[in-house]
């Protein structure tokens, strides 16, 4: 039984990648054909798999419409939590966890510093999109078309002498962070708070969430804190994983 549920299996594959005749199928899976045409009726009934009028196979509505919906009930802050518990106990430091949502960036998950200066920020509250490293990981992923957009809608409040003044910086900031892939906030909200982010990306590719090391520089200068990029790349790269079901590309996480 588990030997025909490999080969059937083992179909799904090979018809994504174009569809094909019996014979083809039957190749592929070094099966007779009577064999590979049960295969195929078994999937065609439960509509994974469809026969087209050329008498080829492709693949079925249904295995899209599970794939879908598969996505759709992910529930990324339960996924990445326990990531980000694992990254605050090795850290001791603040963790958060954001996503873009109607123009807006905002946390859904934190967890707080063991230390006894703590972040004033909130689950649920937008964060300052133009200067925080989770808004620009998530931003600078977004067309360029639709970056340009946004920036220019946007207004640039200084914060601190280190915020991003303008749209124009502030397109240039996310091209810097979509070329490298991680982001940093040395400043720029408060000038005692400093943050590196990566992101956490779906199994097309693209930023579906970011997450966050923030501290204070009575805790830790800027310098010391992005020693933990590294650290803070392979958490989201875990993340990744488990949320997509793939690999992130390797890239130098140093």
């Amino acid at each position: 039984m588990s030997q025909t549920v490999d080969r059937a299996l083992s179909i799904l594959p090979l018809l994504a990648r174009g569809p094909a005749d019996l014979g083809g199928v039957a190749e592929a899976l070094g099966v007779h054909k009577s064999t590979a045409l049960r295969l195929l009726r078994t999937l065609h009934e439960h509509g994974l798999v469809y026969r087209q009028e050329d008498q080829r196979y492709r693949l079925g509505a249904r295995l899209f419409a599970l794939a879908q919906e598969a996505v759709e009930n992910l529930d990324i802050r339960e996924i990445a939590h326990p990531h980000l518990v694992a990254l605050n106990e090795e850290t001791g430091h603040t963790v958060h966890l954001a996503v873009h949502e109607e123009g807006e960036v905002l946390y859904i998950d934190k967890v707080d510093s063991r230390y006894p200066v703590r972040m004033y920020s909130r689950i649920g509250k937008p964060v300052a999109i133009t200067v925080a490293a989770v808004a620009k990981l998530l931003l600078a992923d977004l067309p360029e078309p639709e970056r340009r957009a946004l920036a220019g809608k946007l207004d640039y409040p200084l914060y601190t002498s280190r915020s991003t003044p303008n749209a124009a910086a502030f397109l240039q900031e996310l091209a810097t962070v979509r070329e490298q892939g991680w982001a940093t906030d040395l400043g720029g909200h408060e000038e005692s708070i400093n943050c590196v982010a990566a992101p956490v990306r779906g199994a097309d590719g693209r930023v579906v969430a970011a997450m966050s090391v923030s501290a204070p520089n009575v805790v830790v200068t800027a310098d010391e804190l992005l020693t933990l990029l590294p650290l803070v790349r392979r958490t989201a790269d875990a993340i990744t994983r488990e949320y997509s079901g793939t690999t992130p590309p390797k890239e130098a996480h140093a």
